[in-house]
Protein backbone atom coordinates (compact mmCIF):
# COMPACT_ATOMS: atom_id res chain seq x y z
CA UNK A 1 0.00 0.00 0.00
CA UNK A 2 1.20 3.38 -0.86
CA UNK A 3 2.22 5.57 1.59
CA UNK A 4 0.27 9.19 2.27
CA UNK A 5 2.67 11.44 2.65
CA UNK A 6 5.84 13.16 0.97
CA UNK A 7 8.11 11.96 3.25
CA UNK A 8 7.61 8.62 2.92
CA UNK A 9 8.80 8.46 -0.81
CA UNK A 10 11.71 6.65 -0.64
CA UNK A 11 8.89 3.78 -0.07
CA UNK A 12 8.56 4.22 -3.93
CA UNK A 13 8.29 1.54 -6.66
CA UNK A 14 11.53 3.03 -7.75
CA UNK A 15 14.22 0.14 -7.82
CA UNK A 16 17.08 2.78 -8.44
CA UNK A 17 17.18 6.36 -9.44
CA UNK A 18 18.99 8.39 -12.63
CA UNK A 19 21.89 10.29 -10.72
CA UNK A 20 20.46 13.64 -13.36
CA UNK A 21 16.76 13.21 -11.16
CA UNK A 22 15.72 16.84 -10.52
CA UNK A 23 15.25 18.30 -6.90
CA UNK A 24 12.43 16.94 -5.21
CA UNK A 25 9.37 19.67 -5.43
CA UNK A 26 7.86 21.43 -8.22
CA UNK A 27 5.62 20.54 -11.16
CA UNK A 28 5.44 18.15 -13.56
CA UNK A 29 3.81 17.65 -17.28
CA UNK A 30 3.69 13.95 -18.75
CA UNK A 31 3.68 14.03 -22.49
CA UNK A 32 4.40 11.71 -25.87
CA UNK A 33 6.75 14.14 -28.10
CA UNK A 34 4.93 15.93 -30.27
CA UNK A 35 6.21 17.29 -33.42
CA UNK A 36 5.66 21.08 -32.98
CA UNK A 37 3.39 20.64 -30.50
CA UNK A 38 0.18 22.64 -30.65
CA UNK A 39 -0.31 25.86 -28.67
CA UNK A 40 -1.89 24.09 -25.71
CA UNK A 41 0.47 21.54 -24.92
CA UNK A 42 3.30 23.64 -25.05
CA UNK A 43 2.30 26.02 -22.86
CA UNK A 44 1.39 22.81 -20.54
CA UNK A 45 5.37 22.01 -20.94
CA UNK A 46 6.56 25.45 -20.16
CA UNK A 47 4.07 25.73 -16.99
CA UNK A 48 5.99 22.43 -15.42
CA UNK A 49 9.35 22.87 -13.98
CA UNK A 50 9.62 19.54 -15.64
CA UNK A 51 9.19 17.87 -18.93
CA UNK A 52 8.95 13.71 -18.80
CA UNK A 53 8.80 12.20 -22.01
CA UNK A 54 6.39 9.64 -22.77
CA UNK A 55 8.50 7.68 -25.23
CA UNK A 56 7.67 3.94 -24.54
CA UNK A 57 4.24 4.25 -25.56
CA UNK A 58 2.48 2.70 -28.62
CA UNK A 59 2.57 4.97 -31.95
CA UNK A 60 -0.41 6.56 -32.47
CA UNK A 61 -1.22 8.05 -36.40
CA UNK A 62 -3.68 10.19 -35.48
CA UNK A 63 -1.81 11.93 -32.67
CA UNK A 64 0.77 14.69 -33.36
CA UNK A 65 3.50 12.44 -32.75
CA UNK A 66 4.11 13.11 -36.34
CA UNK A 67 2.44 15.80 -37.89
CA UNK A 68 1.46 19.42 -37.07
CA UNK A 69 -1.22 21.59 -38.23
CA UNK A 70 0.39 25.02 -39.08
CA UNK A 71 -1.62 28.35 -40.25
CA UNK A 72 -1.19 31.06 -42.81
CA UNK A 73 0.26 34.01 -40.69
CA UNK A 74 -2.53 36.18 -42.57
CA UNK A 75 -5.49 33.59 -42.83
CA UNK A 76 -5.71 31.81 -39.22
CA UNK A 77 -8.47 29.50 -41.45
CA UNK A 78 -5.77 28.44 -44.32
CA UNK A 79 -3.89 25.57 -42.35
CA UNK A 80 -1.99 22.94 -44.01
CA UNK A 81 -0.12 19.50 -42.19
CA UNK A 82 3.61 19.14 -41.75
CA UNK A 83 4.01 15.72 -41.54
CA UNK A 84 7.13 13.61 -41.12
CA UNK A 85 6.21 10.16 -42.62
CA UNK A 86 6.66 7.65 -40.66
CA UNK A 87 7.45 3.83 -41.10
CA UNK A 88 5.73 1.42 -38.52
CA UNK A 89 8.63 -1.69 -37.81
CA UNK A 90 6.56 -3.23 -35.49
CA UNK A 91 3.11 -2.28 -37.27
CA UNK A 92 0.60 -1.30 -34.71
CA UNK A 93 2.28 -2.36 -31.76
CA UNK A 94 5.49 -0.32 -31.95
CA UNK A 95 6.53 2.39 -29.22
CA UNK A 96 6.79 6.16 -30.32
CA UNK A 97 10.75 5.69 -29.61
CA UNK A 98 11.02 3.22 -32.18
CA UNK A 99 9.29 4.70 -35.20
CA UNK A 100 11.09 5.68 -38.25
CA UNK A 101 11.42 8.44 -40.73
CA UNK A 102 10.39 7.25 -44.63
CA UNK A 103 13.31 9.31 -46.94
CA UNK A 104 14.76 11.58 -44.37
CA UNK A 105 16.40 13.18 -46.76
CA UNK A 106 13.23 14.12 -49.00
CA UNK A 107 11.31 14.93 -45.16
CA UNK A 108 13.85 16.88 -44.52
CA UNK A 109 13.23 19.06 -47.60
CA UNK A 110 9.72 19.23 -47.72
CA UNK A 111 9.79 20.23 -43.99
CA UNK A 112 12.43 22.99 -44.40
CA UNK A 113 10.18 24.24 -47.56
CA UNK A 114 7.02 24.46 -45.82
CA UNK A 115 8.25 26.44 -43.19
CA UNK A 116 10.22 28.85 -44.99
CA UNK A 117 7.00 29.30 -47.31
CA UNK A 118 4.75 29.67 -44.36
CA UNK A 119 6.61 32.24 -42.04
CA UNK A 120 8.92 34.04 -43.88
CA UNK A 121 6.85 37.35 -44.11
CA UNK A 122 7.31 37.27 -40.16
CA UNK A 123 9.19 39.59 -38.62
CA UNK A 124 10.40 37.11 -36.43
CA UNK A 125 11.76 34.64 -38.93
CA UNK A 126 15.27 35.99 -39.06
CA UNK A 127 15.59 34.71 -35.11
CA UNK A 128 13.55 31.27 -35.55
CA UNK A 129 15.06 29.83 -38.56
CA UNK A 130 18.40 29.26 -36.94
CA UNK A 131 16.80 28.29 -33.89
CA UNK A 132 14.28 25.28 -35.97
CA UNK A 133 17.68 24.17 -38.13
CA UNK A 134 18.97 21.91 -35.55
CA UNK A 135 15.57 20.06 -35.64
CA UNK A 136 15.46 20.28 -39.44
CA UNK A 137 18.21 18.72 -39.85
CA UNK A 138 18.03 16.28 -37.17
CA UNK A 139 15.64 14.31 -39.66
CA UNK A 140 18.39 13.22 -41.82
CA UNK A 141 20.99 12.72 -39.09
CA UNK A 142 18.87 10.59 -36.65
CA UNK A 143 16.01 8.92 -38.92
CA UNK A 144 13.75 9.03 -35.74
CA UNK A 145 10.07 10.84 -35.53
CA UNK A 146 10.53 10.14 -31.60
CA UNK A 147 14.35 12.29 -31.48
CA UNK A 148 12.72 14.96 -34.18
CA UNK A 149 9.34 15.47 -32.83
CA UNK A 150 11.06 16.35 -29.20
CA UNK A 151 13.76 18.23 -30.66
CA UNK A 152 10.93 20.49 -32.14
CA UNK A 153 9.10 20.95 -28.75
CA UNK A 154 12.89 21.47 -26.89
CA UNK A 155 13.60 24.47 -29.71
CA UNK A 156 10.00 26.23 -28.79
CA UNK A 157 10.65 26.22 -25.15
CA UNK A 158 14.28 27.41 -25.55
CA UNK A 159 12.82 30.45 -28.18
CA UNK A 160 10.56 30.90 -25.20
CA UNK A 161 13.47 31.00 -22.13
CA UNK A 162 11.94 28.54 -20.21
CA UNK A 163 13.88 27.29 -17.80
CA UNK A 164 12.63 23.88 -17.30
CA UNK A 165 14.34 19.99 -17.23
CA UNK A 166 13.65 17.48 -19.47
CA UNK A 167 13.56 13.60 -18.35
CA UNK A 168 12.24 10.47 -20.58
CA UNK A 169 9.59 7.65 -19.16
CA UNK A 170 11.96 5.13 -20.61
CA UNK A 171 14.80 6.27 -17.87
CA UNK A 172 12.79 5.78 -15.02
CA UNK A 173 10.75 3.02 -13.46
CA UNK A 174 6.95 2.55 -13.75
CA UNK A 175 4.55 -0.16 -13.42
CA UNK A 176 1.51 -0.84 -15.66
CA UNK A 177 -1.78 0.89 -15.44
CA UNK A 178 -2.65 4.23 -17.21
CA UNK A 179 -2.98 5.92 -14.09
CA UNK A 180 -0.66 3.84 -11.86
CA UNK A 181 2.16 4.68 -15.10
CA UNK A 182 2.02 8.34 -14.35
CA UNK A 183 2.00 8.46 -10.89
CA UNK A 184 5.24 6.13 -10.36
CA UNK A 185 6.89 8.67 -13.16
CA UNK A 186 5.90 11.46 -11.08
CA UNK A 187 7.06 9.99 -7.73
CA UNK A 188 10.13 8.91 -9.58
CA UNK A 189 10.70 12.59 -10.22
CA UNK A 190 9.88 13.58 -6.38
CA UNK A 191 7.08 15.81 -7.92
CA UNK A 192 4.54 17.75 -5.43
CA UNK A 193 2.02 18.57 -8.67
CA UNK A 194 1.13 17.15 -11.61
CA UNK A 195 -0.44 18.99 -14.38
CA UNK A 196 -2.79 17.30 -16.71
CA UNK A 197 -4.43 18.37 -19.78
CA UNK A 198 -8.27 18.04 -20.18
CA UNK A 199 -8.14 14.80 -21.55
CA UNK A 200 -6.52 13.14 -18.73
CA UNK A 201 -8.62 14.60 -16.63
CA UNK A 202 -11.44 12.41 -18.22
CA UNK A 203 -9.78 9.16 -17.10
CA UNK A 204 -7.47 9.93 -14.16
CA UNK A 205 -7.67 8.56 -10.73
CA UNK A 206 -6.50 11.11 -9.02
CA UNK A 207 -6.71 8.95 -5.25
CA UNK A 208 -3.74 7.23 -6.52
CA UNK A 209 -1.68 10.61 -6.55
CA UNK A 210 -3.44 11.41 -3.28
CA UNK A 211 -1.42 8.34 -1.71
CA UNK A 212 1.58 9.85 -2.78
CA UNK A 213 0.85 13.83 -1.85
CA UNK A 214 0.84 14.39 -5.29
CA UNK A 215 -1.89 17.69 -6.24
CA UNK A 216 -3.40 16.93 -9.39
CA UNK A 217 -4.09 20.36 -10.97
CA UNK A 218 -6.34 20.47 -14.11
CA UNK A 219 -4.28 22.79 -17.10
CA UNK A 220 -7.20 24.40 -18.63
CA UNK A 221 -5.70 27.44 -21.21
CA UNK A 222 -8.32 30.19 -22.28
CA UNK A 223 -10.30 29.60 -25.28
CA UNK A 224 -10.28 33.28 -26.88
CA UNK A 225 -7.84 35.58 -27.32
CA UNK A 226 -4.11 33.98 -28.80
CA UNK A 227 -5.92 30.62 -27.18
CA UNK A 228 -8.90 30.24 -29.23
CA UNK A 229 -7.24 27.58 -31.80
CA UNK A 230 -4.73 26.40 -29.13
CA UNK A 231 -6.22 22.62 -29.76
CA UNK A 232 -5.80 23.01 -33.27
CA UNK A 233 -3.17 24.58 -34.49
CA UNK A 234 0.85 24.27 -34.04
CA UNK A 235 2.26 26.94 -31.41
CA UNK A 236 4.80 27.66 -34.14
CA UNK A 237 2.21 29.39 -35.97
CA UNK A 238 1.47 31.72 -32.87
CA UNK A 239 5.53 32.01 -32.40
CA UNK A 240 6.01 33.12 -35.70
CA UNK A 241 3.04 35.41 -35.44
CA UNK A 242 3.34 37.37 -32.02
CA UNK A 243 7.34 36.36 -31.33
CA UNK A 244 8.97 34.86 -28.97
CA UNK A 245 8.59 37.92 -25.57
CA UNK A 246 4.94 38.05 -26.37
CA UNK A 247 3.85 35.09 -26.69
CA UNK A 248 6.51 33.98 -23.84
CA UNK A 249 4.13 36.58 -21.81
CA UNK A 250 1.12 34.84 -21.82
CA UNK A 251 2.68 31.23 -21.11
CA UNK A 252 4.08 32.62 -17.82
CA UNK A 253 0.68 34.77 -16.96
CA UNK A 254 -0.83 31.06 -17.48
CA UNK A 255 1.62 29.30 -15.44
CA UNK A 256 1.65 31.50 -12.69
CA UNK A 257 -2.20 31.72 -12.13
CA UNK A 258 -1.73 27.97 -11.77
CA UNK A 259 -2.04 26.95 -8.05
CA UNK A 260 1.00 27.04 -6.52
CA UNK A 261 2.94 23.84 -5.75
CA UNK A 262 2.89 22.44 -2.29
CA UNK A 263 5.93 23.81 0.59
CA UNK A 264 9.42 22.56 -1.30
CA UNK A 265 8.48 23.04 -4.74
CA UNK A 266 9.97 25.77 -7.63
CA UNK A 267 7.76 27.86 -9.25
CA UNK A 268 7.97 28.99 -13.06
CA UNK A 269 9.02 32.60 -12.94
Amino acid sequence: MPPTSPSSRTASTAVSSPPDLPPPGGRCAIHQPNFFPRLTTLAKLFAADYWIVLDDVQFARRDYQHRARLAALNDPARRQWLILPTHLPNGRSTLIRDAEIVDPARARRRIRHTLQHRYVASPYWPALEPALAPTVDLITTSGSTAAVAEASTRALLAVLGWPGRILRSSALPSRPGRTQRLVDLAVATGATTYLCGTGGMQYLRTGLFDAWGITVTPFRPPQTGVWAAGREVSALTLLARLGPLSLSAEFRALAVALPDPVEGATVVP
